[in-house]
């Protein structure tokens, strides 16, 4: 199947991602590590190739503090051994100096002309804890020094966290004219107004149909007060089988072997696990029922071993496509999937849903609808 390069006027099409499991996030039995699945360059590199194969238009490529690989060293990598398919490089703000991040984005942008994407997060370092003000406002500092780097020919910025004077950019231009698109994903009131002001794809981990369409409405209107619109992304895990029975039976045996306090280490491990939509995901698993699924096939069981997006759509191949289908009527434009092992059951989808999808890539190279077009209520069945 070939993936379509479309702007966002095209509304019956869909960007659909898959992830490569660079914080040691693949098992056969969850929070049960084997050491074939374990991250390592090997492994999430033939990820990344079997998802391009499959007709995947991206993959996430997240970033760990603590475990893992180096994201960017890591998307580098995968230029020379992929044609097609995007990367969204996960990119933790203050982690780099912003000017550096700049010119080292732009770098991997031509290394992959134009198919780079940026997961813009905000989070804690190591050892420290800011509050959340602080921590958006620097990530906003970022997005702004980057901007300034890939759009000027100097930078001069003054904020509360960097301050520069009269800088050459040269030679930190992109491939992709205004630099590649952000995806990025918060709860807080300063996280919506971030994304609303300079991001291009406001993501969202599972929850209720109802909680999704609030969140959108919340962006929605983020945005306008700065006369942009966005769009909408929807990070989840997937568990597709012939038969909604084998889904489920295969859910019950992925979380057969978990230790719950294994669980909770490996949930506690990651920096953003006291996060609101963490807390979010938490609450989904303490109002699902005595299997976990919170809302027809919507299974919070992943989110007893994983920080994060924490839930997963499980069911037959008609019944994946179908809750897919009703986001994108609600006004998603991308998927970002996942299931484990990651390339098995990248297959899984690759073969029963995927080829059933209009799909598409978001990127500057194939001219994105810009941010002046108007905007339309979403969240209510319409799509702008």
């Amino acid at each position: 199947m070939t993936v379509v390069p479309v702007t966002s006027a095209d509304l019956d099409q869909v960007e659909v991602a898959w992830f490569s499991a660079l914080c040691s996030d693949d098992f056969r039995h969850l929070g049960v590590p084997e050491g074939d699945l374990r991250s390592s360059w090997a492994h999430c590199s033939d990820i990344v190739k079997t998802v391009e194969a499959q007709g995947f238009g991206n993959i996430l490529c997240p970033s760990s503090y603590q475990v893992g690989q180096d994201t960017l060293s890591f998307v580098a990598g995968c230029a020379p051994i992929t044609d097609r398919i995007n990367l969204l490089a996960a990119v933790r703000c203050g982690e780099m100096q912003p000017i550096m991040l700049a010119r080292t984005i732009a770098t991997l942008d031509h290394m992959l002309e134009g198919r780079l994407t940026v997961n813009i997060i905000s989070s804690d370092f190591p050892g420290q804890k800011e509050p959340s003000p602080f921590r958006y406002q620097r990530s906003r500092e970022v997005v702004e020094i980057l901007k300034q780097a890939w759009t000027q020919d100097r930078i001069d910025y003054h904020g509360q966290v960097y301050d520069f004077s009269d800088l050459t950019t040269d030679p930190a231009r992109p491939y992709q004219t205004n630099g590649p698109m952000l995806y990025f994903g918060g709860y807080s009131p300063d996280a919506l107004d971030l994304c609303g002001q300079h991001c291009d794809v406001y993501l969202m981990w599972p929850e209720k149909t109802e909680d999704i369409a609030d969140r959108m409405k919340a962006a929605h209107a983020a945005a306008e007060k700065h006369g942009r619109t966005l769009d909408y992304g929807f990070r989840a895990h997937v568990i597709v089988r012939d038969t909604e029975a084998e889904a489920r039976e295969y859910a019950r045996e992925l979380v057969s072997q978990l230790d719950d306090d294994q669980g909770r280490l490996i949930r506690e491990r990651a920096l953003d696990a006291g996060s609101l939509g963490v807390s979010r995901q938490a609450r989904n698993r303490e109002l699902a029922d005595l299997e976990g699924y919170i809302e027809p096939n919507l299974w919070t069981g992943v989110g007893r071993a994983r920080s994060g997006c924490g839930a997963a759509i499980v069911g037959s191949t008609d019944q994946v496509l179908s809750k897919l289908e009703e986001l994108q009527r609600m006004g998603v434009r991308a998927f970002i999937l996942s299931g484990y092992p990651h390339i098995e059951e990248a297959e899984h989808f690759g073969s029963r849903v995927l080829p059933q999808m209009k799909t598409c890539q978001l990127n500057r190279v194939w001219g994105r609808v810009p941010d002046t077009t108007p905007a339309t209520p979403l969240g209510t069945g319409e799509r702008r």
